[in-house]
């Protein structure tokens, strides 16, 4: 058996050509992408910015990290948290019809490919663009940020829903046709319990990037945590920046260990 195997190795196809072709290929890339990198000299500055920055973290102002009015961290903090939590539920709601629709198992290929354009074009705008652009509907302010973090979710939740939807296994549903069932006990004995578990999963992983994504947002006058860390840099205050950054860093440690708890048990019922 041994020799059998050594001597099909052996003899395997080997394409020398097309793997040096690959290798040139690949290494072009890598010096063409490394030519557009310039490296700056920082100098000292640069240094001495971010040693302020590690003694903000390390000497936080505590007045502010525990300020309980609208200006302190955790009102911040909550306002963020709230933003990233509306924002995911929304676009979860929202991306369910359409992935549902974008699905070329259920529906007919022009439809289902029309659907898989729209999600396309919704992911290909960042959210810092969806903020700046909603900012003039709606003004500054948590609700810009729930927009924002609604229509971002739409575009990575479908694409996993329909991944889940596209798994389905059909033959639980031609059993429980062969059994008499109903539409309505087809879609709940069938079709829900194996979609639940992946769509509760997509929804919280979409939620730890929202909640990072509404930090940012917040620059750009959306409400969170963003506006005052940016304010707070740019004046040089940086015990109130460190007070900011370690609320943050507490909040997303908690976030993480919550959120992989629920999904682990998602995962293995």
């Amino acid at each position: 058996m041994n020799k059998q195997i050594e001597k099909a190795y052996a003899e395997r196809p080997v394409n020398t050509v097309y793997q040096i072709v690959i290798s040139v290929i690949v290494v072009a890339c890598i010096l063409w992408s490394g030519s557009a990198v310039e490296i700056t000299k920082g100098g000292t500055g640069g240094l001495s910015i971010a040693g302020n920055i590690l003694n903000g973290i390390f000497h936080p102002d505590a007045k502010l990290l525990f300020n309980f009015t609208s200006q302190g961290v955790p009102y911040l903090l909550l306002e963020t948290v709230c933003i990233a939590f509306l924002g995911t539920l929304v676009g979860a709601f929202l991306a369910i019809p359409l992935s549902f629709l974008s699905a070329s198992n259920l529906m007919p290929g022009p439809v289902a490919y029309i659907g898989r354009l729209v999600i396309m074009a919704v992911r290909t705008i960042p959210a810092f663009v969806y903020g700046l652009m909603f900012i003039r509907v709606s003004g500054p302010g948590a609700f810009t940020g729930l927009l924002t973090m609604s229509v971002c979710s739409i575009g990575m939740v479908s694409k996993m829903y329909i991944e889940a939807i596209e798994d389905l296994d059909t033959r639980i549903l031609e059993s429980l046709d062969a059994c008499g069932c109903t539409t309505f006990q087809k879609i709940r004995y069938g079709i829900l319990p194996q979609l639940i578990p992946n769509f509760a999963s997509t929804v919280i992983y979409r939620f730890d990037i929202n909640l990072r994504d509404a930090t940012v947002l917040g620059l750009v006058g959306a409400g969170g945590i963003g506006a005052p860390l940016i304010f707070a840099m740019n004046a040089y205050r940086w015990n109130e920046a460190g007070a900011i950054l370690v609320g943050l860093i507490i909040l997303v440690l908690i976030v993480e260990f919550i959120s992989t708890k629920i999904r682990v048990k998602l995962a293995r019922g």
